[in-house]
């Protein structure tokens, strides 16, 4: 298995979301549209952000909301065919996010050769999808079923917007996922995508796990990544990408620019 600086390049990546918009079988997607619109503004969303100097991509349905556990079959098979027909232009590491179906993220990262995914891998969480219940165990044996000996899992230890029905401490929780599971990375997220996780809490649980890279994964904007950068080993940036930072819009390459900038000023300082 590589280690996070094999793989990225940097001992601190930023991995940039590129958010897949509606698919085929989501409430959003449009009567009439075709699989091959999305291919394209997935197309001009990967380029500005390969130009931007991310990384990493990481790949989600971010629009295929409201989520759902055991995701369609159709969601999966799209995400596959865009990420298909984009593979020759990935310049850099990407990985896969089929939300909030761990399983799904595993095959879908086997059918599109992804270096690492991202997902809710363990847990028992409760929200607006209802109660939520993730095992490990499944999605791990699934990968080595699978043959993907050197696929990187990045466990998120807070479900976003839902409530852990555990009630333990945030670094009760890193610890026991660390044990129990040997992530190659964790992740803390803000209430949703685009609201900030909390700095303190980051500093935390990297305390906590020490020597297993603790990932800001909602709400890193130019203005915080310094300060988040200094209290953890990376983050997810999706929202801060995009034009006037609204989760809605779509990348605008000079803000990556621009953040990726502040991210290598502050790389080269540490």
């Amino acid at each position: 298995m590589q280690t996070i600086r094999e793989l990225f390049g940097t001992s601190k990546p930023i991995i940039a979301l590129l958010h897949l918009r509606e698919l085929p079988g989501d409430p959003g997607y449009v009567r009439g549209d075709r699989i091959e619109h999305q291919t394209e503004l997935a197309r001009k969303e990967l380029l500005a952000l390969q130009e931007g100097g991310v990384d990493a991509i990481l790949f989600s349905n971010e629009f295929s909301y409201p989520y759902m556990d055991e995701l369609s079959h159709v969601t999966t098979a799209s995400m596959a065919y865009i990420i298909g027909r984009l593979k020759e232009e990935i310049r850099i590491p990407f990985g896969v996010h089929a939300i909030s179906d761990p399983m799904a993220t595993i095959e879908l990262a086997a059918a599109v050769d992804a270096q690492f995914v991202r997902s809710v891998f363990a847990g028992g969480y409760v929200g607006e999808s209802g109660i939520r219940s993730k095992n490990a165990g499944g999605y791990v044996r699934r990968k080595m079923e699978l043959g993907l000996d050197d696929l990187m899992m990045f466990y998120m230890i807070n479900a976003e917007s839902d409530g852990d029905l555990s009630g333990r401490e945030l670094e009760v929780i890193a610890k026991a996922t660390v044990f129990k599971c040997h992530p190659e990375g964790i992740c803390m997220s803000g209430i949703h995508a685009g609201l900030e996780a909390d700095t303190d809490d980051l500093r935390r649980i990297r305390a906590a796990v020490p020597g297993t890279p603790v990932f800001s994964n909602t709400g890193t904007r130019k203005e915080n990544v310094a300060d988040k950068l200094a209290a953890c080993d990376g983050a997810f940036v999706g929202t801060a990408f995009k034009k006037n930072g609204e989760f809605l819009n779509f990348v605008d390459g000079e803000l990556v620019k621009e953040f990726m900038e502040t991210v290598r000023r502050h790389r080269k300082d540490q």
